[in-house]
């Protein structure tokens, strides 16, 4: 079976479970996303965890049925196999598999008794690996109890029963043994209906897989070991998945926060489909602001697509005391008289970032692009301090709609504190891409070949006609510490060499055209003046 027919046949499966849903009353309902995610979450630990098994146990490997095996090992064989696991898979028993629920699933309360009671036992029992933690260290479960999102008690075991008929007639074992890196694209698919980028109070923001390559491929140029990598604002996590596949997934650990708990699972579930359930005990649900979890830690490695307006008024008086000061080291947005909701709260991400790094650490942060030449304010303190502390490498100004559902245009700014003063690329890449229609808006999208363009001209300081241009930290300075490309491009006028016949034929013929144009202005006079005198009063 071919990767194109391993995603075929996930997709099918999700959009399953989503019939499920709207055959009981769920279709587009609040919970149908925690119930397809869940639900897809399980079938993913089982068959991962049967997939580890039979390498372990050759009992397991060989036998015809999986499930029989497994309940007929001995105890002590069990409790070994469970052992050599380790973190490669959730531990999971014979009672819990997907086959044990189908041949019980005629059970009287088959719903919440065995369906919700075997994953509440998953999910307790894994908790060190696949739980996310908030703020205050407590942790969360894995799953809800998928019976009672059916109000009706009488179809609740029908329900579960729907749900789990749609799991055993798929196997991802295959797909595990292939190696095929498609989960990206599965996660994507999974959650298209459920996130936008549009954000919401708490701004579950979707970053572009083309911004969040370019930013992984920009940061990453070259070898990374042990790389601690951090997102402050993680949303579902497409910058950090990009990032790490970039330094490779055993090479790095993932940290983030992020005040959404719907992100939080997201992310969750994205770093279990990449091969980095390792750093699920990283990711924080809380306030990254005002009360970040990982304050004690500088990170090798930052990307962020923060929300850039928030209303974040209860606690602004909070951040402008004396222990916030260095971390907000430009200050701290008021608080208006009027729309709340249009607070720069980007401002604080992107000084909280400059903070947190180590060293040497790089991080590349979306903003809008009005903060690279804003005369004043916060923003021209940051710009300052990036360049009086030779840490900016170089600001990417994107194509505006990149993402579909605003309007507002972004840059990318790349921070590297071991940066080049003296070549700071700036791009102008607002030209590139060919516009789409996406639903009701309109998207920008990117060619490869765009993308090269743009991450060649930073990793290799291309200077390019009106597309790229290297500047000099006193260049900046002198421009006011402006980062738009367009700012310094070479305004060029060609001269071209001609004799004086040359030029006395050109004027001549200006005269000629000229005389005639004027002759024409006059006849067109006379015509004018004549019909106004044949003008009769009725």
């Amino acid at each position: 079976m071919t990767e194109i027919q391993f995603i075929t046949q996930t997709k099918t499966l999700i959009d399953g479970l989503k019939s499920v849903c709207a055959n009981y009353g769920l279709g587009n309902d609040a919970s149908e996303f925690n119930i397809i995610s869940q639900v897809f979450l399980y079938k993913y630990l089982n068959d991962k965890f049967i997939y580890e098994a039979k390498k372990i146990e050759p009992e397991l490997s060989q036998a015809e049925d999986f499930q029989s095996a497994y309940e007929n090992l001995p105890d002590d064989k069990k409790q070994f196999l469970l052992a050599r696991i380790g973190n490669k898979a959730a531990k999971l028993k014979p009672d819990q598999l997907i086959a044990y629920l189908f041949n019980n699933s005629n059970q009287p309360n088959f719903g919440e008794a065995i369906f919700d009671g075997t994953l509440r036992t998953i999910s307790a029992e894994n908790i060190d690996i696949y739980s996310v933690s908030s703020a205050t260290g407590v942790k969360d479960k894995m799953f809800d109890d998928i019976s009672l999102f059916i109000r009706d008690a009488s179809q609740r075991d029908a329900f579960c029963r729907a749900l789990l008929n749609k799991l055993v007639n798929v196997s991802f074992e295959k797909m595990f043994t292939e190696k095929y890196d498609f989960f990206a694209t599965i996660f994507e698919y999974l959650i298209k209906d459920y996130n936008s980028d549009s954000g919401g109070k708490y701004a579950e923001y979707y970053t572009p897989h083309a911004v969040a390559r370019i930013m992984a491929a920009i940061l990453v140029n070259g070898e990374a070991n042990n790389a601690k990598v951090y997102d402050p604002s993680a949303g579902s996590g497409t910058l950090l998945m990009n990032i790490a596949h970039a330094i490779g997934e055993k090479n790095c650990t993932i940290y983030s926060e992020d005040i959404s708990q719907k992100s939080a699972n997201m992310l969750r579930l994205n770093l279990i489909l990449n091969n980095l359930q390792h750093s699920i005990p990283n990711i924080i649900k809380g306030n990254t602001i005002l009360q970040p979890a990982h304050l004690d830690r500088k990170f090798d490695y930052i990307v962020s697509n923060p929300p850039f307006k928030l209303d974040f008024s209860d606690y602004q008086a909070d951040l402008t005391k004396d222990s916030f000061k260095e971390r907000f080291f430009a200050g701290v947005p008021k608080i208006p008289n009027k729309d709340k909701d249009k607070m720069a709260i980007y401002l604080l991400f992107i000084q909280h970032i400059m903070y947190s790094l180590d060293t040497k650490g790089k991080a590349a942060i979306v903003v809008p692009t009005g903060f690279i030449t804003a005369q004043s304010g916060i923003e021209r303190k940051i710009r300052e301090a990036l360049i009086q502390r030779n840490w900016l490498r170089g600001v990417v100004s994107m194509p505006s709609n990149i993402f579909a559902s605003t309007g507002t245009n972004v840059s990318i700014v790349f921070i590297d504190k071991e940066a080049d003063s003296e070549k700071i690329v700036l791009v102008d890449a607002s030209k590139l891409g060919k516009n789409i229609k996406e639903g009701k808006n309109q998207k920008t999208v990117l060619t490869p070949l765009e993308e090269q363009r743009i991450i060649d001209a930073m990793n290799q300081k291309n200077a390019e006609d009106d597309f790229s241009v290297l500047v000099t930290k006193e260049e900046v300075i002198a421009k006011n510490y402006s980062f738009s490309a367009g700012q310094y491009f070479e305004v060029k006028i060609e001269y071209v060499e001609i004799t004086a016949e040359e030029f006395a034929q050109k004027m001549q013929t200006y005269e000629s055209n000229l005389s005639q144009l004027f002759a024409e202005g006059n006849e067109l006079d006379k015509k004018i003046l004549e019909n106004l005198k044949g003008l009769k009063y009725d």
